[in-house]
């Protein structure tokens, strides 16, 4: 099932744990808010700005994690809060700092010219490996902009 033009939900249920991950329906829905948000686009337009500016012409988005069910979240260590729970972020790779910066700008400026918040948008790193957590709520976003 296609949630936006170069989204799918395999892309964003994928995990390498060996538990079942199937989100519901209202978490599909808000798996589509991620990649659209009322034609706003937040990972298309990320895509798009990102190949416009600095890509190739056609480099993906990479999605390490999206939806997590109860399951697979407790699997991989997340918060028992976690926004993946509800099928309300994504965790982007990265090619290093410089383009996990370049993402979390690009994210900014999407939300400020459009007028819509996200929930958080979080630079995160684990010893070498970085990636950026991105969410979006459907109320309630707290624009939470943090490096971990």
């Amino acid at each position: 099932m296609k949630l936006s033009e170069h989204m799918t939900l395999a892309e964003l249920c994928k995990t390498n744990t060996g538990i079942e991950n199937v989100p519901s329906e209202a978490q599909v829905e808000n798996l589509k808010r991620l990649c659209r948000w009322l034609e706003r686009l937040w990972l298309e337009r990320l895509r798009r700005r990102w190949n416009d500016l600095y890509g190739e012409g056609d480099d993906p988005i990479v999605i390490n994690s999206g939806f997590r069910s109860a399951a697979v979240n407790k699997a991989v260590g997340g918060a028992p809060t976690s926004n993946h729970l509800t099928g309300c972020a994504v965790d982007i790779r990265v090619a290093g700092l410089e383009q996990l910066m370049r993402y979390a700008v690009i994210l900014l400026d999407i939300s400020d010219e459009s007028k819509e918040d996200f929930d958080e948008l979080l630079l995160e790193r684990n010893g070498a490996v970085m990636w950026l957590h991105f969410a979006v709520r459907p109320s309630g976003n707290r624009r939470k902009v943090r490096m971990i």
